[in-house]
């Protein structure tokens, strides 16, 4: 694979910095069901990474001290830990919003018949990565027989009353190019996919969120077996927009790798660009980081090109 960083480290990205930790966005591991062509994490069934007993209780504690509001699960598949259900349960105990980055498919492996079930009793909000709206497009991205699977996912948490009026279970859809270009409007995207899905399946949902690639892992590699890398940062350079510089994520999230490890967001978790310091979640009881510096390098571009890019969608 080829590596990215040397590429992006030298930037000029504007100097930005932190405020308020609203939310803990922690990867508990990168163990998937699938290994996806633009994943940034590099996941897949033969990944072993997983977070400690010891590190789940840590966050916990942390949540407690920075009265943190958002604790947003993510992997791999999240769900696929041991340990994840017991972490749901006692973040919702301290009344903190709690979201699983849901790849679909994972509510049909062996012993997670019950997945949704939990989720929705709990009242977790699900982020559910569905590329396209086409069964060729999701298969091409995501492998054979992946998009009945979502299909029949969303269904599943529909039934459960996911995404539907009324219920106060949230269901949101992920969008993800399927190359070298930005999302498409996010506003017309979710008219389409509300139409086609509602149409052809009967599903039902609450936001659409449209992510631009990262040049970094996975999808950065392909770029640079292609050829494309460097045409890609020129785009992403050029639909840089100075208004959603004040949106960005990292401004109020704070990112934590399987080994408890401090990142200003989940690419510089993947770049291995941690936050000035080198903190640990050990380190979050005592230090207050608003005010410090946020690592920046030239993938920031991607979160501030065109409608601008978070993991709650366009800014």
């Amino acid at each position: 694979m080829h590596e990215t960083l040397p590429l992006l480290e030298i930037s000029d990205f504007p100097a930005i910095r932190r405020e308020t930790i609203e939310t803990l966005q922690v990867n508990i591991g990168y163990r998937c069901n699938q290994s996806c062509v633009h994943c940034h994490v590099n996941a897949g069934p033969n990944r072993t990474e997983m977070m400690s007993d010891d590190n789940l209780e840590l966050l916990l504690g942390v949540i407690k001290v920075r009265g943190v509001r958002t604790l947003d699960v993510t992997g791999g598949a999240p769900e696929l830990h041991s340990g994840f259900r017991s972490l749901v349960e006692a973040a919702r105990a301290l009344d903190v919003h709690v979201i699983d980055r849901c790849n679909l498919t994972v509510l049909f492996e062996s012993g997670q018949q019950d997945t949704a079930e939990f989720l929705a009793r709990n009242g977790v909000e699900v982020v559910a990565s569905l590329p396209c709206y086409s069964m060729e497009n999701v298969d091409k991205q995501r492998g054979k027989g992946v998009f009945d699977k979502s299909i029949a996912g969303l269904q599943k948490l529909n039934a459960l009353g996911y995404g539907k009026s009324g219920t106060g279970l949230q269901l949101n859809l992920v969008y993800n190019p399927q190359g070298a270009f930005l999302p498409p409007e996010q506003g017309a995207l979710e008219a389409d996919y509300r139409r086609e899905l509602a149409a052809y399946f009967g599903i039902e949902f609450n936001q659409l969120f449209a992510l631009a690639n990262m040049p970094i892992k996975r999808f950065g590699s392909m770029l640079i077996s292609k050829g494309q890398f460097k045409d890609y940062m020129r785009l992403l350079r050029e639909s840089y927009s100075a208004s959603n510089l004040e949106g960005v994520m990292c401004r109020n999230l704070v990112s934590v790798d399987w080994q408890g490890n401090l990142y200003d967001c989940d690419f510089n978790q993947q770049l291995n660009i941690p936050v000035p310091g080198r903190l640990h979640l050990r380190d979050l009881l005592e230090a207050d980081l608003k005010g410090s510096a946020i690592c920046v390098a030239d993938h920031c571009y991607g979160c501030t090109a065109g409608q601008g890019s978070s993991c709650g969608g366009a800014l």
